[in-house]
């Protein structure tokens, strides 16, 4: 990886990745197997300036020389002129310019890892971005972990893999493996050979400690972004979607409350959302929210991509286990109906959720994952019916039929409502159940549903509200499914 440094030119290498990736036993296997090349090896602890000036000056010790302070062990340091390699660990502060730890002139090499992308730019021309082992490597790492001999690991290729697939390949999970239990596994602490944290979430939750130790704004805002993460899926998700949402609120604050049924968002969503969402702007304002997703990637929390124009984010799958387990219950709650909110308000944009439906269906499937009793426990009846009704025609657009059907009876069973019988009330729920029994191919059920809902519609609504006359044309889909032509062919007339 690193050889000894050309005349003139200081060789900087930097290896950036996910914490628990095996960065740090990189820079021990270097130091082991180049040990012959260079003069001296000297490792230093940059996790924060009191440890980093400790070795530093440790450094200078070895040297023959007694310092003070970091720059004093530099300069002792940058007159060594034999090759040396010079290890700079742990550098995850994404505040902190870490320019200050390297020395200036053409002498020695130096080695540093880091969370934090931007790091790269220390050595533009040489660096490493560690996402994972291959499949290969992923088995063997686990089946070595788990002490079984090689010549028997043919028989458990099938169940290697399937578990390195599920933990992404994550080295330190991988070690750990045989504790079955996600949550024991992710804390699961060896006796012997313990990596520096120790533990999986260990190794994320040094990244948002140093988050939470900023109380920056743009600090609180990524903490913020991360938990609403967590309510949804793994895989790629637009950023679009916030700005969708901005717009959806925007348009519900400029009407009444008074006017809003089951189906409606209200003012009480609205102040759901995250801060960095700006609602008093005038227009679509995404410095936060751009600070906020950059602050994630830096620390290796998230990855941003560039995809189709736009920008996303994706986490890995430990890592979005572990923001979701590290919030209690009680904050848990909170995120999922923030991120119900986001969802809900950016349905406004129906070109977006057709053009970005196949990212958008597994974030709606993973955060309709919560048992709608415990939702129903979260806040009002009319809050989270409303959220749901939002996912539910988000599964109706995007054909998930059966996941829609269940969704609706536990939906129903909560409330207490008969799926046949329909109530002014809930009249809104009840058009969306029709929707999805006519695509399950239940006609018949749909008909008698429908009719019920306009024959109420019939005594409440004018005869040119928009409702009324969605509901009947959904009647004559539901006759035309059914057959019926001739009752289809009169309603419409």
């Amino acid at each position: 990886m690193i050889r000894p440094p050309p005349p003139n030119k200081q060789r900087r290498f930097v290896i950036t990745g996910l914490g628990g990736q095996g960065k740090s036993e990189i820079c021990i296997q270097v130091a082991s197997r180049m040990r012959e090349e260079f003069w001296g090896i000297f490792w230093v602890d940059v996790d924060n300036p009191s440890t980093a000036e400790r070795d530093f000056i440790a450094v200078a010790k070895l040297l023959g020389h007694t310092t003070e302070s970091v720059p004093e062990a530099l300069q002792v340091l940058a007159t060594t002129y034999q090759s040396w390699l010079l290890i700079l660990d742990n550098a995850d502060d994404p505040e902190f310019d870490y320019q200050v730890y390297f020395l200036a002139g053409s002498h020695g090499a130096v080695l540093m890892t880091s969370r934090v992308a931007e790091c790269r730019q220390y050595s533009p021309d040489a660096f490493e971005v560690l996402e994972g082992l291959g499949e290969d490597d992923s088995k063997a790492l686990l089946l070595k972990a788990a002490g079984l001999l090689p010549e028997s690991w043919p028989s458990y290729d099938h169940q290697a893999r399937e578990v390195a697939r599920l933990l992404g390949s994550h080295t330190l999970a991988l070690i750990q493996v045989y504790k079955r239990q996600r949550q024991r596994l992710l804390k699961y602490r060896p006796k012997q050979a313990q990596s520096r944290y120790r533990d999986v979430y260990a190794t994320f939750e040094a990244s948002a400690d140093v988050l939470e130790q900023s109380r920056s704004e743009s600090a609180g805002d990524a903490l913020r972004l991360l938990e609403i993460l967590s309510m949804l899926g793994s895989s790629v998700l637009p950023l679009q979607i916030f700005e969708e949402a901005w717009k959806g609120c925007k348009r519900i604050s400029q009407g009444s409350d008074e006017a809003r049924g089951i189906n409606d968002f209200s003012q009480d969503h609205v102040l759901q959302l995250p801060s960095f969402i700006v609602r008093k702007e005038d227009e679509w304002d995404p410095f936060r929210l751009i600070k906020a997703s950059s602050l994630l990637a830096s620390l290796s929390l998230a990855t941003r991509h560039d995809l189709d124009g736009g920008v996303t984010l994706s986490m890995h799958p430990l890592t979005h286990a572990w923001a979701k387990d590290r919030q209690d219950s009680k904050r848990q709650g909170v995120a999922w109906i923030v991120a119900g909110c986001v969802l809900g308000f950016s349905r406004l944009n129906t070109r977006m959720w057709q053009t970005q439906e196949r990212r958008l269906l597994s974030h709606v499937l993973f955060y309709l994952d919560l048992k709608v009793k415990k939702a129903f426990d979260l806040a009002s009846k009319t809050a989270i019916t409303s959220i749901f009704l939002k996912c539910g025609w988000a599964l109706l657009d995007m054909r998930q039929d059966t996941r829609l059907d269940q969704l609706l009876e536990d939906i129903f069973l909560e409330l207490g409502q008969n799926p046949n019988k329909p109530s002014e009330e809930f009249l809104p729920l009840y058009n969306l159940q029709a929707r999805s029994l006519i695509n399950l191919g239940q006609a018949v059920k749909a008909v008698a549903l429908l009719e019920q809902v306009v024959q109420i519609q019939a005594t409440t609504l004018a005869e040119t509200h928009p409702a009324w006359l969605a509901s009947q044309h959904e009647l004559a889909r539901a006759y035309q499914a059914n057959r019926q032509f001739g009752e289809a062919i009169a309603l419409l007339e």
